[in-house]
């Protein structure tokens, strides 16, 4: 059986990979609400990770959010955005992941984060990039801003969730994981032709 301290090192790690999911849909927006978080006395950081909550920490998230949001509804700048944000939502992830956890050995402390953390936003954002990709073929960019619409909903939605109920966004995480794999096979080489008689 798991001891409480058991328990609270597992929530700790469902609450990472709710964050580090949440980083794929934005960069920015997860690690804002998380500091708020933990400021607030909402969530409780990894003992190096308390900058976070701080006062700068937040001003520059914030700014860097407003900033991140608002390119993501500039025709043409989206796609060249994507190309940053692909590899800072990973490095977004990790970080993210790794300052919520709590009673894991230090050998874990960092590998947690990259396996779990860094594949969770890595996934999810290459996901939204080739839908981004698609709706740019299909409708001229016109439908571009209801995809970034969604994903900052995603981001924030995601964040939250992770933060007030962390075993429902860690199966969730699972549903968009297995979401997002099968999503890219289709979007990357199309719909398997059916059979016919």
């Amino acid at each position: 059986m798991f001891g409480s301290d058991g328990i609270q090192t597992f929530l700790s790690i469902a609450i990472g990979l709710g964050l580090a999911a949440a980083c794929g849909f934005r960069v920015f927006i997860p690690l804002l609400i998380a500091g708020s978080a933990a400021r607030l006395g909402h969530l409780q950081l990894a003992a190096d990770f308390q900058w976070l909550a701080s006062v700068p920490a937040l001003l520059a998230l914030g700014t860097a959010a407003v900033l991140e949001v608002g390119a993501y509804y500039i025709p043409w700048l989206d796609h060249a955005l994507d190309m940053v944000a692909t590899p800072a939502a990973v490095v977004a992830g990790i970080l993210a992941s790794a300052s919520v956890l709590h009673g894991v050995p230090p050998v874990l402390r960092w590998v947690l984060p990259v396996i779990g953390g860094g594949a969770s936003a890595g996934l999810i954002q290459g996901v939204s990039v080739l839908f981004r990709l698609k709706s740019t073929t299909l409708t001229g960019g016109v439908a571009n801003p209801i995809v970034s619409t969604a994903e900052l909903v995603g981001a924030a939605f995601m964040t939250l969730l992770a933060i007030v109920f962390p075993l429902v966004c860690l199966a969730l995480v699972g549903v968009l994981l297995v979401f997002a794999f099968r999503a890219t096979g289709r979007i990357i080489f199309g719909r398997p032709p059916t059979m016919t008689n």
